[in-house]
């Protein structure tokens, strides 16, 4: 199947400004893990979650389609970088410990994907995935935020966000589902940050291309409005949706 690649173009804003994963999340995983051997973290995008698996297995392979954000992924010794494709991993049989899918299941042939969970996967070994959709920060950034969202680049996501929207929520797994903690994550971001980051979603993307006009600017400006000293940080959060299954022991 071809790839869909909606975040190559800004690769390095990406690696700037996307917010990182909670500590805790992988503490879980390495909990649960039927041990500490190997991690798979596919579409590893800049390399957020295989950096913090690296510092709790002994090994982690980080599989991404496109070459740009594996050319600004962080490296580790530890860590393989291969850029290949999620429903074609070159992980072998029944070798992986926790395979993990940060904010980009949805964009996978699903199907194909979950078969080669199940292949690479050893006995016990879990799936996690998890996204997170708008984040929350004060009442009047949230309402332009909301409004840019819905209405200006609302007709610019792709279709497969509407997983996003939902929390993965009604997304069928190999397995059962087991229970999960819930988290959340927090950064203190000045003006300048904010925008940066919405500069990296793929409907800010796709209406520049498709406009050849830039919408942010002007979002800037409403925010600005609103924030008062730009240089002044504050607290932004999303809830981080999870969802994690185990292959079961023979």
């Amino acid at each position: 199947m071809s790839f869909k690649d909606h975040f190559s173009r800004q690769a390095n804003d990406y690696a700037r400004y996307r917010p990182n994963y909670p500590e805790a999340l992988f503490d879980w995983l390495a909990q649960v893990a039927p041990s500490r051997v190997l991690a798979l973290d596919v579409a590893t995008g800049n390399g957020q979650a295989a950096v913090a698996l690296a510092q709790r297995f002994e090994r982690v392979i980080a599989t991404e389609p496109s070459a740009t954000q594996i050319a600004n992924a962080e490296q580790r010794a530890n860590i393989d970088y291969r850029q290949e494709p999620a429903e074609a991993m070159s992980a072998l049989d029944a070798s992986v410990d926790v395979l993990t899918v940060a904010q980009a299941l949805h964009w996978f042939d699903l199907p194909d994907f979950m078969l080669e969970s199940t292949r690479v996967l050893k006995p016990g070994g879990v799936l996690a995935v998890w996204c997170y959709e708008v984040f929350s920060c004060e009442p009047e950034v949230d309402a332009l935020v909301s409004h840019f969202y819905h209405q200006v680049i609302g007709p610019y996501w792709p279709p497969e966000r509407r997983w996003i929207e939902q929390g993965y929520a009604g997304l069928e797994l190999p397995y059962a589902d087991i229970a999960t903690p819930s988290l959340d994550m927090s950064l203190q971001w000045d003006l300048d940050a904010l925008v940066g980051y919405l500069g990296t979603w793929s409907a800010t993307q796709r209406y520049r291309q498709s406009k050849g006009v830039d919408p942010l600017p002007a979002l800037a400006q409403q925010l600005a409005a609103v924030w008062g000293d730009p240089a002044v940080a504050k607290t932004v959060s999303w809830p981080l949706k999870l969802r994690a299954c185990r292959k079961p022991v023979p």
